[in-house]
């Protein structure tokens, strides 16, 4: 016999989210220590014209294998998203020669994909399913020429919202203008304040090579250029590029026998928000409810972080998703950002010290596998030395998919040294 639906509700309270904490069974559960990220990857490729998407998997995958002093015939698990070509997994497992893959996931959550992957990864290998999970990102939108952002998004008939929003001229730019609009509402936020999160942005990206805008900017240059949804403007905005990048998750014992540090994964949630058919609080995201998660396996607080990787597609990304996160109150982001509390050796939060997909890199308009490779280094200590996090024992990364204005998904990890 089966329960009804309406019964669910009176089962008990659900085992590892926000609505119980539940000592004994989370801690039997839980992911924490039971895996680690070994070796990383970020392509150079800012502008792939003579490479395909399925060459810049396979070749951010060598790199991150490389990296880890590991080769195929070690990995017995593949993570990718919707950005990977063909048939996804299977189409890449064959592309690149994986012989030995015995455990598969193609979860697709837009940009928080790869952090979503993370934690599935773990509990992947803390069930004995799987040693080395590789996970991939790769895109080409900027070598295509695709109009990110600002053209409607029209993905097929057959998606259930397409009726009902797509007659209104949805972007994605002005979903998240909307979301910035509210806050502005909501708390007094200004365009000034948003603009402290693309310039701290800015002083990383001067030190990386490979990021596509290594200016520093002032506030005064993001609120003067072009407004491209009001009230964002074109600097508050992220890059458009082509490129990847590949992480690899693996067991204790395999961390054990590699000749490289790794980052032990602590504490993993995971949160969708939906839009309530209209009822939907525009100034927070998933990160309220993904956050927590993550913080109670990991067993700390916001205070203890010592970096933060955070979902930069716009300014008005970062602004609720630190709130969200703890780091400051809601509706306190923009005297906290105004402060220069995202500058590494100045404020109290540094954050994305690669320039983020504000200045360094979006691959594929996805930006959360490139957090995580930034807070990977800064655990490692090798992040460029102007931006590197004195003595760094706990990073964050965090990632957004979908879009603000609309449904969307997050997805937070945090991070400790090998020996936390």
């Amino acid at each position: 016999a089966t329960r009804p639906l309406s019964s669910l509700s009176k089962a008990g309270p659900r085992v590892g989210t926000h609505y119980e904490s539940n000592s004994r069974i989370t801690q039997i559960m839980s992911i924490k220590g039971k895996a680690y990220i070994a070796g990383i990857y970020e392509h150079p490729t800012r502008k792939a014209l003579d490479k395909s998407v399925a060459q810049l998997h396979a070749e951010s995958a060598a790199g991150a294998l490389a990296d880890a002093g590991l080769g195929l015939d070690d990995v017995d698990a593949y993570y990718c998203a919707g950005d990977a070509p063909g048939l996804g997994p299977l189409s890449m497992i064959d592309y690149m020669g994986l012989k030995n893959v015995r455990h598969m996931d193609s979860t697709e959550t837009g940009g928080s994909s790869y952090v979503v992957h993370i934690g599935h990864a773990a509990q992947a290998i803390a069930m004995g399913k799987a040693n080395v999970c590789l996970i991939t990102l790769a895109g080409r939108p900027r070598a295509e020429g695709m109009a990110t952002g600002t053209a409607p998004r029209n993905l097929g008939s057959d998606l259930p919202d397409v009726p009902f929003e797509f007659m209104y001229g949805p972007t994605v730019v002005n979903m998240y203008a909307m979301a910035a609009c509210r806050h502005m509402h909501e708390y007094g936020t200004t365009s000034e304040q948003l603009a402290w999160i693309k310039v701290a942005a800015s002083h990383h990206a001067q030190y990386n090579e490979h990021a596509m805008l290594r200016d520093v900017v002032s506030v005064e240059d993001v609120v003067g250029s072009p407004m491209i949804a009001d009230p964002l403007h074109r600097l508050d905005c992220c890059v458009i590029s082509d490129g990847g990048g590949a992480f690899l998750v693996v067991s204790p014992e395999v961390a054990k026998s590699l000749d490289r540090d790794c980052a032990k994964i602590l504490g993993h949630g995971e949160s969708p928000k939906n839009i309530m058919n209209g009822q939907v609080d525009l100034t927070y995201t998933g990160g309220r409810y993904s956050g927590p998660q993550a913080f109670e396996e990991a067993g700390v607080k916001p205070g203890d972080i010592d970096y933060a990787s955070i979902y930069d597609s716009f300014t008005i990304t970062v602004l609720e998703t630190i709130e969200d996160l703890g780091f400051c109150e809601k509706g306190k982001g923009g005297a906290f950002v105004s402060e220069g509390n995202l500058i590494s050796g100045q404020g109290k939060l540094p954050f994305n010290t690669d320039g983020g997909g504000l200045c360094n890199n979006h691959p594929m308009n996805r930006g959360g596998l490139t957090k995580v490779l930034e807070a990977v280094r800064q655990i490692r200590g090798e992040a460029h030395p102007a931006v590197q996090v004195a003595d760094c024992q706990l990073a964050l990364a965090h990632g957004t998919g979908g879009s603000l204005g609309t449904r969307s998904g997050s997805s937070t990890v945090i991070l400790g040294r090998e020996d936390a």
